[in-house]
């Protein structure tokens, strides 16, 4: 039985090319940083995490919440292949049960903070917007899109961000947490405008303070899917 089965919806990210020594610190053991034509990405991504099942149960008031997370990419090469993953830096939640059950688990890095979210749908585009409170400031993801899906290209950097199908996190200096993810091949919807306001520093810290001033290399809005999360092994 999966540990988790959920829907991920409304995929909102931002992605950014930073330099790979930033995020050697979070490098789980047995990984390496996963680059797209040479280039090393963080994404920035809101979404919609609904009908959440915790082993086959459903929680009362935690099966749909948005979450807010910073991720990076690396792969690990097992078995004669390449297993391409994610390492999460910070995930945001508003149910503290939900980063409760994540960070003792599966070593996970939640908080818990207020949160909100909205979809608009005008005549010809949507809009989708995720907002979160630091400092009693609200942070906001808020891109606007077209209406009609298409595919994610074949080797398109889109691919690269969304085509990732195992989560790795680091336990220490010698182990690591892997477990699959698995959804079928994602669609998107075309991002007309991004007018997103986020204050990296309060919400990540100095360290990550820089992203402010970079331009994102892409926003993407994917449309999600059922999802499940399988149990842990530790490599």
């Amino acid at each position: 039985m999966s540990f988790l089965k959920a829907e991920w919806n409304n995929l909102a990210m931002i992605n950014y090319e930073v330099n790979p020594q930033i995020l050697e610190q979070y490098v789980p053991k047995g990984t390496e940083i996963d680059l797209y034509n040479g280039k090393c990405y963080v994404s920035f991504i809101g979404f919609l995490f609904e009908n959440v099942r915790f082993l086959g149960m459903k929680i009362p008031f935690h099966s749909d919440f948005e979450e807010i997370n910073l991720r990076f990419y690396v792969r690990r090469f097992e078995n004669g292949v390449w297993k391409r993953g994610t390492v999460f830096i910070s995930e945001i939640v508003p149910k503290y049960a939900i980063s409760f059950v994540a960070n003792t688990f599966y070593n996970e890095h939640y908080q818990t903070l207020p949160m909100k979210h909205t979809l608009k749908v005008n005549e010809n585009t949507m809009e989708f917007i995720y907002q979160w409170k630091v400092n009693n400031n609200w942070n906001t993801i808020h891109v606007e899109t077209n209406k009609n899906p298409i595919a994610i290209e074949p080797g398109s950097e889109a691919e690269f961000i969304t085509e990732h199908y195992f989560g790795y996190n680091k336990i220490n200096e010698n182990e690591t947490f892997e477990y699959q993810v698995t959804h079928p091949r994602w669609r998107q919807l075309e991002v007309i405008n991004n007018s997103s306001l986020i204050d990296f520093e309060s919400v990540y810290g100095k360290e990550f303070a820089f992203i402010r001033d970079l331009k994102p290399t892409s926003v993407i809005l994917a449309i999600g899917s059922k999802i499940t999360i399988e149990n842990k092994r530790k490599i």
